[in-house]
């Protein structure tokens, strides 16, 4: 059998693609960035496409050539430059659904009738279950609660950052119940739907017994990290309201933040309530911790996390004052150049177009899809600044306020912003 994975660089799609390939099943994962993929997976075909541009049903054909069935793994939470929910979630699946015939449709939804079901990831989730019901193509879907594996993405992430978090631990909708099942138990499900295990026609929640708090959850991260216990401190829901909004800010420059509004209603009102009374057996949260012991890497992971958003604004706002302080002080600027004998043109105009490129890399880096030239940028400016002053002014080393020696951290800074930046 061969078979399309949409989605297959997705926290969910790429346990899918590799637990295929394992079960010696042909594998061809459509994903939009496919190199890293590609290299970590060699075994499996990677095509790249972006979803949100198969609008129409011609788009699809090429796709399915020889594929005997499909498993959509794509979503996106919330719009933004490089997402577009409406048309990844429903308007491409509703083309497909015209042109596919393969033996067996798998798609991963989510309960979309409960909480938050008026936000366009949940209603664009109905409507696409909706015409896959009315497209008559054998299908299964299949509605997975929170999704925990050894790796880590989106809600996953951020209750490992919350557990990692120093001395306290913040909570807004502490209370709110919640629900699990094991990533390796959503892609056995998907191989059972495959092999015809699961019947065609056949709508399943995945999701264990067991319940738990949104602070209980955290606790079982905690310790499973290998950190002591902590206070939950509960904050005000104003909270939730100025995280989301930043949240949804970041959103419109690239950065899918898991606590964006959508993700932070669907926590307000829980994730309980999934159905567990099929002859499923799946794991709980305890389980799938215990079977996917913590080592260092993990903990480097949520505390990496939750200092990621600090590197990168650190380095924003650094750059961005030093543009702008530097443009407000000109002249005082440029008296470095011309005190080593630059003519006070040149100096001026390099005092200028430096101040000007801090500006630009202080902006750039605020945006996910410049972020590493930015980086990049941040680093070799950095490098010129210090060989150039270096030869013109080399008193500068020993200055008392360290100009000079103040621009190394920010460059490792700088370093480690590009080591934690890929999402995937």
């Amino acid at each position: 059998m061969r078979v399309l994975i949409l989605g297959g660089n997705g926290f969910i799609g790429a346990a899918v693609a590799r637990s295929l390939a394992a079960r010696g099943l042909s594998v061809v994962a459509l994903a939009r960035d496919t190199a890293m993929a590609a290299r970590r997976y060699p075994g499996i075909d990677w095509v790249e496409a972006d979803i949100a541009q198969l609008s129409r049903p011609d788009d699809w054909l090429a796709l399915l050539a020889g594929i005997d069935a499909v498993v959509n793994c794509a979503g996106a939470l919330q719009d933004g430059p490089r997402d577009d929910v409406a048309a990844v979630q429903f308007a491409a699946m509703n083309a497909l659904y015209k042109v596919a015939s393969p033996r067996i449709f798998v798609q991963i939804s989510a309960r979309t009738d409960d909480v938050a079901a008026n936000t366009p990831f949940f209603a664009t989730k109905r409507q696409a279950d909706a015409a896959l019901r009315a497209s008559g193509l054998a299908f299964v879907i299949l509605r997975p609660a929170i999704v925990i594996g050894r790796a880590a993405h989106g809600g996953s992430a951020l209750l490992r950052a919350l557990s990692a978090f120093p001395l306290v631990t913040p909570l807004v909708f502490g209370d709110s119940r919640m629900q699990f099942v094991a990533l390796d138990d959503v892609a056995a499900a998907v191989s059972d739907a495959l092999s015809g295990d699961i019947p065609a026609g056949s709508d399943i929640d995945l999701a264990a017994p067991q319940v738990m708090t949104l602070a209980q959850a955290v606790a079982r991260h905690r310790q499973w990290l290998g950190l002591p216990p902590a206070r939950a401190l509960a904050l005000p829901v104003f909270f939730a309201s100025i995280a989301s909004g930043a949240a949804d800010l970041l959103g419109r420059l690239g950065w899918r933040s898991p606590l964006r509004s959508t993700a932070l209603e669907v926590a307000a009102g829980g994730v309980a309530g999934h159905a567990t009374g099929s002859d499923r057996a799946v794991r709980s949260l305890d389980q799938t911790l215990a079977a996917n012991p913590a080592g260092v890497q993990e903990l480097w992971f949520a505390r990496l996390y939750l200092l990621k958003p600090l590197v990168l604004g650190t380095l924003c706002l650094f750059w961005l004052l030093s543009g702008i302080i530097a443009l407000l002080r000109f002249d005082a600027s440029s008296t470095h150049l011309t005190a080593a004998g630059a003519p006070t043109a040149l100096a001026h105009a390099i005092t200028l177009v430096t101040s000007l490129a801090d500006i630009a890399l202080g902006i750039g880096v605020a945006a996910r899809r410049y972020a590493r030239p930015a980086l990049g940028g941040m680093i070799a400016l950095s490098v010129a600044y210090l060989a150039s002053a270096t030869v013109l002014a080399p008193g500068l080393w020993v200055d008392t306020l360290g100009p000079l020696v103040k621009v190394l951290p920010s460059i490792v800074l700088a370093l480690v912003a590009l080591a934690i930046l890929d999402e995937r």
